[in-house]
């Protein structure tokens, strides 16, 4: 089979390269990341098929869906033949699989040790050109209950206030936290602030019977555990 021109419309191409038609005869598996996308944006631009625009967009970000599910309206807008209602789709789109993913996760995960914590917080918090702090929610069996964004600040910092922190895993039930945060630095080392923030969090929870089980910084690099270094 051969690849269509780009610039011929998607409707000019033959019944097999269609995405709606491919979708609706081998199944939505069956069709790559920027035909989906181009279902969403459902047209393209003269001279550019809307599969085409797609490719670009996803080039641009090495392929990675959660980078592009990161961005904003303004910068899908910034692709010539994406205006703001189709990157309003595409927006909120790639968020409700985003919150398809974590809600699967939430059902299912137990956490049983930091690699754990991490592994479920990445995808959240690695490449962010800010700090957020986040909590992670868990049962007496140590079960994702759900995870919580706290705040959320500039390149170095974020304020956090212990009551936000506290709120959601009252609200839950919780028997168990997790702080998680993030360092766009790429600096795994918990600065002093971290440590006395730390500190004060415990001892907020502890009035609530709730235990913070650890403390995770996460970069592009990888995580530190408050927990595995004795800090907690």
């Amino acid at each position: 089979m051969t690849q269509p021109e780009k610039h011929l419309p998607i409707k000019s191409w033959s019944e097999d390269d269609r995405p709606r038609e491919k979708l609706m005869k081998n199944g939505q598996k069956s069709l790559a990341n920027s035909e989906l996308m181009a279902l969403l944006i459902r047209s393209g631009r003269k001279g550019e098929s809307a599969i085409s625009i797609c490719k670009k967009v996803l080039s641009d970000h090495g392929n990675n869906l959660h980078k592009i599910s990161r961005l904003s309206v303004k910068e899908l807008m910034k692709y010539k033949g994406i205006g703001e209602a189709k990157a309003i789709t595409l927006v909120a789109a790639l968020e409700l699989g985003l919150r398809s993913k974590f809600a699967l996760e939430e059902e299912s995960t137990m956490v049983k040790s930091s690699k754990d914590a991490f592994q479920y917080m990445a995808p959240s918090l690695q490449n962010l050109p800010f700090e957020e702090f986040h909590v992670l929610i868990l049962n007496q069996g140590n079960r994702i209950i759900k995870s919580a964004k706290v705040s959320s600040g500039g390149v170095s910092a974020t304020v956090v206030d212990p009551r936000m922190v506290i709120k959601p895993a009252i609200e839950s039930l919780a028997s168990h936290i997790i702080l998680v945060h993030n360092h766009p630095s790429g600096v795994l080392k918990p600065s002093q602030e971290d440590k006395n923030l730390t500190a004060k969090l415990v001892q907020a929870a502890q009035f609530f019977n709730i235990k913070v089980l650890d403390h995770i910084i996460i970069s592009d690099g990888g995580y530190f555990s408050f927990s595995d270094e004795g800090l907690i």
